[in-house]
């Protein structure tokens, strides 16, 4: 039996296409490798989603004005109470018991409990989503091209939608620009002799979906970094752990997150402070077994993908992706399993 919340859920996201294939390929178009998700992994079901409709599906089930959008933090500080003091950027002071810092890769909140500013990998990538008004032109599949010191790939979403990156080395982020299409023709000038497939998705691209993140990541070493919470503040997502997207897991482990700090948070809300501290460390130690573990792999998939030595790269092409590689392992990270909340 389903609750309303799953119903509407699930109905969200079956417009978005179910992926059934994935093709791997060279910067010249030659297919080194291509598959079914079935025949590899029988159990898995691939959807890419937007993010912008996840997020909207998901406020849309709290009550009104329970979000309060542009919002920023300017400081966060400790009261006399032992309760935690938010004060915004508007002038805003909220005062909590319980505050989860869930506000992305740069956290303020993460910074004031101690962490480390996320360690840039030497990576960065171009993000973008081209439109069809009159339907998009590919398969339901994945297709990666693996080149040297960079690798593209492009994710169809919808029946109008393809979403699009290219991941590329560069020994430092390199200067901030924030003009869209200056992005874009920087993204094509660094595929311009590849296959046609990704240049017509990239041409296909609105200017303002075009987007440039270097990639970051924190390892969160035993013994060495903070405890993810303290005295009521704990932290989830990128404000935690942020990875690199190497395994598309960092939204997933969030979402995670989510579920299971919701758990712990509501079997103690109604106990003390001590024991809320506890529930909310409890959240802490499960979890970190997933996050550390995936956030190097993450990195470590990341660095063996974008090969620069031609010979590696000849190896990789011709041996390690045509003959050696296994996806059915490669997804077992994907695997999450709950029980239902009460």
């Amino acid at each position: 039996m389903y609750s309303a919340w799953e119903i509407i859920f699930v109905a969200s996201f079956l417009k978005f296409k179910a992926l059934c294939r994935m093709a791997i390929k060279s910067v010249d178009g030659r297919e080194l490798r291509s598959f079914t998700f079935s025949e590899e992994s029988p159990s898995q079901e691939v959807r890419a989603v937007e993010r912008g409709l996840l997020l909207e599906t998901l406020a849309n089930e709290l009550p009104a004005d329970s979000i309060r959008f542009s919002s920023r933090l300017k400081t966060i500080s400790r009261c006399e109470t032992g309760d935690v003091l938010l004060e915004l950027e508007d002038g805003t002071r909220l005062i909590s018991q319980i505050v989860i810092g869930c506000d992305g890769i740069r956290s303020p909140i993460a910074r004031w409990m101690g962490f480390s500013a996320p360690r840039y990998v030497g990576q960065s990538a171009f993000r973008g989503l081209a439109v069809y008004p009159n339907g998009q032109p590919f398969e339901p599949k994945v297709i990666y091209t693996y080149g040297r010191g960079l690798r593209a790939g492009l994710v169809p979403i919808s029946p109008t939608k393809v979403y699009w990156f290219i991941c590329y080395n560069s020994s430092s982020p390199g200067p901030k620009i924030t003009n869209p299409s200056i992005l874009k023709r920087q993204a094509l000038e660094l595929v311009g002799g590849w296959n046609s497939e990704l240049l017509v998705a990239i041409n296909a691209t609105p200017d303002e979906t075009v987007s440039k993140t270097p990639l970051a990541d924190r390892w969160l070493w035993p013994m060495v970094s903070p405890s993810v919470s303290a005295g009521g503040v704990v932290l989830a997502g990128d404000a935690w752990h942020p990875m690199t997207p190497n395994l598309g897991q960092g939204a997933c482990c969030a979402l995670e997150d989510a579920i299971a700090l919701a758990k712990k948070v509501a079997a103690a809300q109604k106990s003390d402070k001590t024991q809320l501290e506890e529930a909310l460390q409890e959240y802490g130690r499960e979890r970190w077994s997933r996050v550390f573990p995936l956030t190097i792999r993450a990195n470590l998939v990341g660095s063996l993908l974008h090969w620069e030595n031609p010979l590696g790269c000849a190896i990789r092409d011709n041996i390690v992706v045509p003959k050696l590689v296994k996806l059915g392992p490669m997804l077992e990270h994907t695997n999450y399993e709950c029980e239902l909340l009460k």
